[in-house]
């Protein structure tokens, strides 16, 4: 079994500006009295800079009393903070921030990577049956990820479904070519049921229209099927424990079994997204009111802005639902992968998760998470393949190590809301400075497919390209992220998440 290094240490301090409130739960007193807890047992790190930023956040409390001011519309609010145990610095907004709004939409707290997210899939194979193939996998899989293997052909007309009507659009927008890894497609890949959102709302997908009718017919992309940079992956795994039987049977699991993680988002054009948002934040600011000291942009729900608040939700839900195709393609390519090598096989969606998205409600409420994942309860899954259980939540370990598959409890204290992954606990930076022996141990023990082949001859004399390599993957190195037990821990003692599956990785694709 796979097993990933960890440095070990003494319990890790807290920062004094949390309190505890027992075993799983601290609070972050603030002088807006803002509602903020944090979701971590006391041996889960909590960086001091991540709390630095969360309060830095809070003062767009005082932005949004100021808009109102200039604007006459009262009630603007932040009124509820969630941390989960993953909490860590991110570029303004920490990861593992779920922020509820009345009033106002705050497109940073989103971020660039609009939806990026977990599609998890079982497979009919066991992992007896696919290890003497890891060889050729490897193999299969880097030409399809980075040697234009995956033929993704798309028309126009697919492009602009995919945008305005999510993954059911686009498999109904006409018949998929035969060739490419539109041949491992397969029934129930877009059902509703096994997507946390299998549309989001769009009146226009006219942000991206460039993107639409470049394929000038039908082409295939270059674009969409990519891994994307940073955490984000394709992983191939296997259950190693199940802890929940019930739900795992329900579920489709069993001890053994190979299953496919994705972890990647709306890559550029999350980033377009975003940038229409801020671009429409700073476009509705009132004259004569200073922006932020903290960098952060609200757009207040007014009839005044109602127009720029259109044009970025567009975006948004085009590069959210680009986001989920996306990971279905991903997952198709990871398909083929393996029924190239392994033989014919079967199975189903488990289920498709967003980490970075927001939520408006008929109330004027607005739920943002970033780096965070639903976790909702028997409410929240009423009326699909887990009513009786709750929403499937999907926590990847670090690179190398444990991945975990939960059932959440629409905890109201998270905001319904769970951790994404571990949580970096060493920035890329510094990450990338690492010691060379605990990489070298690393790749010893774990495959590795990038589109560098380090195993080639001709790579390897190659001392400059071997650096560089080498200092990508140690900024995604298992000893760089919390150790994932404690943060899953800390989700079922707090009433948030509990358990069923153990996943343990065999090969990780990195882009």
């Amino acid at each position: 079994m796979t097993t990933s290094r960890r440095r070990t240490s003494a319990a890790p301090s807290t920062d004094p500006r949390l309190v505890r409130v027992d075993e799983d739960w601290l609070t972050l007193p603030n002088r807006w009295d803002i509602p903020v807890d944090v979701c971590a047992g006391a041996d889960v790190p909590i960086e001091s800079s991540a709390v630095d930023e969360v309060l830095t956040v809070l003062e767009t409390a005082d932005t949004l009393e100021r808009l109102a001011a200039a604007t006459g519309h009262p009630g603007a609010v932040i009124d509820r903070v969630a941390l989960t145990p993953d909490l860590h610095k991110g570029a303004g907004i920490p990861i593992g921030t779920v922020l509820r709004t009345r009033g106002a939409l705050i497109p940073q707290a989103v971020g660039n990577d609009v939806n990026c997210g977990m599609r998890l899939e079982t497979t009919s194979l066991t992992v007896d049956r696919v290890r003497p193939h890891l060889d050729a996998i490897e193999k299969r899989l880097r030409h399809l990820f980075f040697e234009g293997g995956r033929r993704i052909a798309l028309s126009g007309a697919q492009r602009e479904a995919l945008l305005r009507d999510g993954l059911p659009g686009l498999l109904d927008a006409g018949r998929p070519p035969a060739d490419g890894v539109w041949s491992a497609l397969r029934p129930g890949d877009a059902d509703p049921g096994r997507l946390h959102a299998a549309r989001y709302p769009t009146t226009t997908a006219d942000a991206f229209r460039d993107w639409i009718e470049s394929a000038g017919g039908t082409s295939y992309d270059s674009i969409i099927g990519s891994v994307g940079g940073g955490n984000h992956f394709a992983e191939l795994q296997y259950v190693a424990a199940v802890h929940d039987r019930q739900a795992a049977y329900a579920w489709g699991f069993t001890v053994g079994q190979v299953v496919l993680m994705v972890h990647s988002g709306s890559l550029s054009l999350g980033h377009q997204a975003n940038g229409t948002g801020l671009e429409q934040a700073r476009t509705m600011w009132p004259d004569g009111v200073p922006l932020p000291g903290n960098g952060i942009l609200p757009l207040l729900l007014d009839e005044r802005s109602a127009a720029a608040r259109r044009r970025y939700l567009d975006a948004f839900g085009n590069a959210a639902n680009f986001a989920v195709g996306n990971r279905f393609f991903l997952a198709l390519m990871m398909r083929a992968g393996l029924a190239a090598e392994c033989g014919e096989l079967s199975g189903e969606v488990v289920y498709d998760a967003p980490h970075n998205l927001l939520w408006p409600e008929e109330d004027g409420h607005v739920v943002h998470r970033k780096g965070a994942t639903p976790a909702g309860g028997y409410a929240e899954a009423a009326g699909g393949p887990y009513a009786l259980w709750g929403e499937p939540v999907i926590v990847p370990g670090s690179m190398g190590a444990a991945s975990h598959v939960l059932r959440g409890h629409g905890n109201p204290r998270t905001l319904a809301s769970a951790c994404h992954g571990a949580g970096r606990r060493v920035p890329r930076g510094a990450a990338s400075r690492g010691n060379d022996a605990d990489l070298d141990a690393f790749l010893r023990e774990f495959r590795v497919v990038t589109p560098l082949d380090h195993r080639d001859p001709s790579v390897t004399r190659r001392a400059d390209v071997m650096a560089a390599w080498r200092r990508d993957l140690k900024q995604e190195a298992p000893w760089v992220y919390k150790d994932v037990g404690p943060v899953v821990s800390s989700l079922g003692r707090a009433g948030v998440a509990d358990p069923v599956v153990e996943l343990r990785p065999l090969l990780t694709v990195k882009g």
